[in-house]
């Protein structure tokens, strides 16, 4: 945390950062109104929380990503914040809205904006390009600060504006420090890894796969091989546990149910592994998927402004994925603003999209699984009908709504990892969840940053000369899929008594029958439901009612139930 004081002004930086106090009271003192740090917010380098008072008034925000989030609530007529939903229902004695519940059983668990709603009754989610202002009375409201740049530089321009982005998120994290761990697996990780062997002693972590066409270990190695100051460790796969190990054994209370929870112990194996080394940091390259992507509905605009160029890559597109013309011509030509959008996935919650499909519209129209309950169902209906009249995009582009609900959604459980590895002595560090990193990513033309021929040619861009030559010509993916059956028959006995006695079936949100039997058998990775997500997803609502339960029913010693 870092203070900033100028008589009755006073402004607090809390997160990963590299501001002092001294930067913090110079801009305390020509502040006016909470409104005027607008400019010192938008070039805050790393990840972090800000909390300032001035001209009576606060304001509090978190980061444009949703990695650093806020909440509010009105407890007794005053308006409070937290960063954690949970602690402000406990200040309130709210309970769980068993309908909001039911909305994290969607697949993909992606709806702005019900998708980031707490559970609890009585919070409310604080829009990620708003500020919170708390005035003299105790009241509170959110206001808009934040507004995504014009995709209009070229790649070479738009690849140093990220390098610099970049370079200054990860030096915030390993400056001062003379040792730091890191994931070194895909391009994104091992772009993260080269910029801090600049600058700290990396100690590298890499997991084995059974997968014989995961080739990451090889890469990583040569990577390693290239660079000064890493220490390179491969986790042998019968190291690794599998996806759903674990999971009766997890009590860490989080604020809302988390998707990654089914492969919590896969990823605190890598963790632990850099702690072991002493690292008290561990980079990863999580969130560079979504960040150098490019939303496929971008080409609705570049077919306005560029058609040529429109044309070519929707017919590469289709070529490469097999897109039905007919399906891609409809959404093309579907029009609808974002209010009817929203209000027609209402009407489609049991009807999977079709498998492999192109999304050029808003996005995605997510589904409920087949074993969730017709009572669920109408109520995830319910909560879209009501606020669909009053929903607005995150952006007027589809493209850029597509981009920031992305980062946000990926945002999500990896903010909820973070809290486990608190728990084990290290920080999560990921600087693509960095507002400025982010917004270097939105800035660059869409149909440069992403094409059909070229892998990830933003990051190619921006990293040429920090990551070893050799390592920048890969055009692989680990995608892991051949796990997880494997994950399911190994783990079968455990995810057969999450559903004994469902706590989701008491709820009346699942047929906890039907996933028993499921769970009996191999699952199809490519079936059109997409059964794995939505075990995914269930499975992340089972355990956190569980560890809720146990924390309510058996608190700890001194711990308030």
């Amino acid at each position: 945390m870092a203070v900033g004081e100028a008589g009755r002004n006073k402004i607090v930086v809390l997160g990963e950062h590299a501001v002092v106090g001294r930067r913090l009271a110079d801009s305390a003192a020509r502040v006016r109104t909470p409104r005027d740090l607008d400019g010192p917010a938008g070039e805050l380098a790393g990840n972090s929380h800000l909390v300032a008072s001035a001209d009576g008034k606060v304001r509090v925000q978190g980061t444009v990503t949703g990695f650093r989030r806020v909440f509010s609530a009105d407890i007794n007529g005053v308006a409070a914040a937290s960063d954690r939903a949970d602690v402000l229902a406990f200040l309130l004695g709210s309970a769980m809205d068993e309908r909001r519940l039911a909305v994290h059983l969607l697949v993909p668990s992606l709806l702005h904006p019900l998708t980031n709603e707490p559970v609890w009754r009585g919070v409310t989610f604080l829009p990620t390009d708003h500020f919170l202002l708390l005035d003299e009375n105790g009241h509170a409201q959110q206001v808009g600060w934040w507004t995504p740049p014009e995709p209009e530089l070229p790649l070479a321009e738009g690849g140093q504006k990220l390098r610099a982005a970049l370079t200054a998120a990860v030096d915030v994290r390993t400056g001062g420090r003379e040792l730091v761990s890191c994931d070194l697996s895909g391009l994104d990780s091992t772009s993260v890894c080269s910029l801090a062997a600049r600058r700290s002693k990396v100690v590298a972590c890499t997991a084995a796969s059974p997968d014989p066409l995961d080739d990451d270990v090889l890469w990583a190695t040569r990577t390693a091989a290239a660079l000064d100051s890493v220490e390179h460790h491969v986790i042998a796969q019968d190291e690794m546990p599998l996806i759903y190990h674990g999971l009766l054994d997890m009590d860490e209370l989080l604020d809302e149910p988390c998707g990654s929870i089914a492969d919590y112990a896969r990823w605190l194996t890598i963790a632990r592994r850099g702690a072991a080394r002493g690292s008290r940091l561990h980079l990863t390259g999580f969130g560079g998927d979504e960040l150098l992507a490019s939303s496929t509905s971008h080409l609705r605009t570049v077919l306005r402004t560029r058609p040529a160029v429109a044309l070519r890559q929707l017919n590469a597109l289709a070529a490469k994925h097999r897109w039905s013309r007919k399906q891609m011509l409809r959404q093309l030509a579907d029009s609808r603003p974002y209010r009817s959008w929203l209000r027609g996935t209402a009407d489609r919650l049991t009807t999977p999209p079709p498998e492999g499909g192109p999304v050029l519209g808003w996005g995605p129209a997510p589904s409920l699984p087949p074993w969730v309950t017709s009572e669920a169902v109408d109520a995830v209906r319910e909560l879209i009908r009501a606020a669909a009249p009053t929903s607005e995009p995150l952006a007027e582009r589809q493209g850029q709504h597509l981009e920031i609900e992305g980062i946000q959604y990926a945002a999500r459980p990896v903010r909820q990892i973070g809290r486990l590895a608190a728990r084990n002595g290290i920080t999560l560090a990921a600087p693509y969840f960095d507002d400025r990193v982010f917004e270097a990513g939105l800035a660059v033309r869409p149909e440069e940053k992403d094409t059909p021929w070229r892998y990830k040619p933003l990051i190619l861009e921006a990293m040429r000369g920090i990551v070893p030559a050799e390592s920048l010509t890969r055009q692989t993916k680990s995608g892991g899929i051949c796990d997880l059956n494997v994950a399911l028959r190994s783990n079968r006995a455990d995810l057969l008594a999450l559903w004994e006695d469902s706590r989701l079936g008491r709820l009346g949100l699942i047929d906890a029958g039907e996933l028993r039997r499921l769970c009996t058998r191999p699952l199809d990775p490519h079936h059109p439901h997409d059964l794995h997500g939505g075990l995914y997803q269930t499975v992340a609502c089972e355990v956190w009612l569980r560890a809720w339960e146990r924390a309510t029913t058996h608190p700890k010693a001194g711990a308030k139930p």
